[in-house]
């Protein structure tokens, strides 16, 4: 697959879990929450600390996202990444985009042995999805 039908692939879940979500306007991991829900889809942070972020309800772990969420962004540090990858193989979730800054080599080639769809190119969200502030 080319990187086009990767991002297309993994734009078909029901909904997006955005692993290192953060209550912090000014971070990327709150930034991601809020490109999802301007291009109306539905998104489910994950964040152990937190109750709710941009009104959306916090899950702890990857393990308890919902069924229907097959595709999640990563915005987390590299070794936080490896454990994301290993949480989301056990999990059955199919797509994983790693956000720049998120990369790990070891957890990039541990999705691809399982089989799952990543993204881990440098290309951004974001960028894809046309976030704007407001």
């Amino acid at each position: 697959m080319n990187r086009e039908e990767q991002i297309e692939q993994f734009l078909t879940s029901e909904s997006f879990g955005v692993v290192g979500a953060s209550t912090n306007r000014e971070k990327y991991g709150n930034k991601v929450v809020r490109v999802y829900q301007q291009d109306n889809r539905t998104v489910v942070p994950v964040n152990p600390r937190a109750e709710t972020i941009e009104g959306e309800r916090c899950i702890a772990t990857v393990s308890d996202l919902p069924e229907n969420v097959k595709s999640i962004s990563v915005i987390t540090p590299p070794t936080i990444t490896e454990q994301i990858v290993e949480q989301a193989i056990a999990r059955g979730i199919e797509n994983i985009w790693m956000q720049p800054g998120a990369e790990s080599a070891a957890a990039i080639a541990n999705g691809l042995k399982s089989g799952l769809n990543i993204i881990a190119d440098g290309s951004c969200i974001l960028v894809v999805l046309g976030y704007h502030e407001h």
